[in-house]
């Protein structure tokens, strides 16, 4: 190959690897002495000069596609579609595209590529595609990578530490994993992840495979004891998360884009595809959530357009399901369907969004989203009994709750719930027996995560979803005064998601930030023991919480 060849060949390969950065999320300003130079040069406006006008599709086909994928699907690199990039907001895909980033593999292209280009470019990555892009059956099989030498690893952790005090840490900023000692706080091992996590990570029962979900629809199994990968698929183009079942034989992925479920066995083989619509098929619907209700064998599913949840049942031995009324099930005077695999359709007042398992795992606590065009609200939330399958009462929790990350406890000889609140801040103690409000906590701001544990006597709630400096700020609240006693903060950063060691003993803050740390704070004085630097660590979670369903953490 002649030199000039190669030279002509430098700038598309560099943006097509540099493009699989676009993706980070929202840059944070660096952290830099008053006074310092800003750690990336200032962004200039780009003005597209009246001569120019960029052919977007041409210059994606040339630089990007290789990487990306002709439609924009994702490749070696993520999905660049509205829907994956929904956390990045256009300004900042312009300076990532024109000044690079940092400690990354996005160089920058603002030499080399020109204004209107540039803007082009990022232009086009915000547009839906049309038609509609599907991920059906054989994308799925086709995506799929699978260690065989995995059958032969060894049974045991090839590692020293406490497997089931093991946190799994993933650090939003770089896009990595680190496995973190519980015992000793330090760094047993840290690997490269796919890009954009979304929700925790699932564990298997025993605690040796954990699975990650990332926002462009990648399922990674991966082996915690012996450190490597088995095996991985793509179930969607942009998914919401990832459920795996109580005996850890199966997984479930909801998707956003296209509107389905996927099932996988163990080592992420395709079982089947659920398409999210109504019983007649008429309206389709995007999938909010999936959750493992464990103790009842099945899957639990919210759909974000349509006004139903789901139970999917993984007993083989599952009661048959009638879809609409039926005088008497006993006489079978209708059609039914095998109550193994298939779906069992609660129909709702308003879609949920997001929802919590009381105890029992006989009731979902959920709460809706105001419309997304800004002309409606949220109603009250609903408690749905998904035995009689109907909503039985509302909760009297205002603004919005974020009851996927509530909590429940004792007090006063009653189990009472716990919720975080996305626009108001308060937490929201709610009486699991009669659904009433016992109290309002009045929190700094609004709030993201609620976390505790059944040895302690505290709960720990953020305020991170505040506009102002109250994002720097943990709210520790006694549980059975149900009085705020402490807080907790880190001047001008944010401060967010607790997860507690297996014996409740110490508790985990994150700093969210690029050059942020995990601070492990004691749990009774609340007082700051060790700090580790992270890269933006969004969440860590806790092995033995997680596989014993902890009443203080999320499930």
């Amino acid at each position: 190959m002649k030199l000039k060849d190669l030279q002509d060949l430098v700038p598309p390969l560099l943006l097509a690897a540099g493009l699989f950065w676009m993706g980070l999320g929202q840059a944070r300003a660096e952290a830099a002495a008053p006074g310092a130079p800003p750690a990336t040069p200032p962004v200039a406006p780009l003005a597209t000069p009246p001569t120019v006008k960029a052919d977007a599709q041409a210059l994606f086909g040339q630089h990007c596609a290789s990487c990306h994928g002709a439609q924009r699907l994702g490749a070696m690199g993520p999905a660049l579609l509205p829907e994956s990039l929904a956390r990045l907001r256009k300004q900042e895909a312009l300076k990532v595209i024109q000044n690079g980033r940092p400690a990354t593999q996005m160089p920058a292209f603002g030499a080399q590529l020109l204004p209107a280009e540039i803007e082009a470019l990022a232009a086009l990555i915000y547009q839906p595609l049309k038609p509609t892009p599907q991920w059906g059956a054989a994308d799925i099989l086709a995506s799929r990578s699978f260690d065989a030498t995995s059958k032969t690893w060894p049974s045991v952790p090839q590692w020293k530490a406490d497997p089931m005090n093991l946190f799994v840490v993933v650090e939003g900023g770089d896009h990595h994993i680190s496995l973190l000692d519980g015992d000793s706080f330090e760094v047993i091992h840290r690997f490269p992840s796919r890009f954009a996590l979304h929700g925790g990570p699932k564990f298997t029962p025993d605690g040796r495979f954990v699975f990650f979900g990332s926002r462009d629809g990648w399922i990674t199994k991966y082996d915690l004891w012996n450190l490597k990968i088995v095996a991985e698929v793509r179930a969607g183009l942009n998914m919401r998360n990832i459920a795996v079942s109580g005996d850890g034989k199966l997984v479930m992925a909801a998707n956003y884009l296209p509107h389905t479920l996927a099932l996988f066995d163990a080592d992420l083989n395709p079982l089947k595809q659920f398409a999210a619509t109504t019983l007649d098929g008429v309206q389709s619907s995007r999938v909010s959530a999936v959750y493992d209700a464990g103790p009842r064998r099945s899957f639990v599913v919210a759909l974000k357009d349509i006004a139903e949840i789901w139970e999917i049942s993984y007993d083989p031995k599952a009661a048959a399901i009638y879809d609409g009324l039926v005088h008497d099930y006993r006489s079978s005077e209708a059609i039914a369907k095998d109550g193994f695999l298939n779906i069992r359709r609660t129909l709702l007042a308003q879609p949920l969004d997001d929802f919590f398992f009381d105890q029992s795992y006989a009731h979902v606590l959920g709460a809706g989203r105001p419309s997304e065009d800004g002309q409606g609200k949220a109603e009250l939330g609903q408690v749905v009994n998904l035995d009689v399958r109907r909503s039985i009462a509302t909760l009297p929790i205002p603004g919005m709750p974020h009851l996927g990350s509530g909590i429940t406890f004792d007090w006063q000889g009653r189990r009472v719930l716990a919720s975080p609140n996305l626009m108001d801040g308060l937490v929201t103690v709610i009486d699991l027996q009669s659904w009433k409000k016992l109290k309002d906590i009045a929190t700094p701001g609004p709030g993201f995560f609620m976390r505790s544990h059944a040895n302690s006597r505290y709960a720990w709630v953020d305020s991170m979803m505040s506009s102002t400096s109250a994002k720097d700020t943990l709210t520790i609240i006694d549980k059975q005064t149900l009085e705020t006693v402490a807080q907790v903060k880190e001047p001008g950063k944010t401060l967010a998601h607790i997860e507690f060691t297996k014996d409740g003993r110490y508790a985990l803050a994150s700093v969210w930030e690029m050059d942020g740390a995990i601070i492990v704070l004691d749990g009774s004085s609340f007082k700051e023991i060790k700090r580790l630097p992270m890269s933006k660590p969004v969440g860590k979670y806790n092995v033995w919480n997680k596989i014993n369903r902890d009443e203080g953490t999320s499930h």
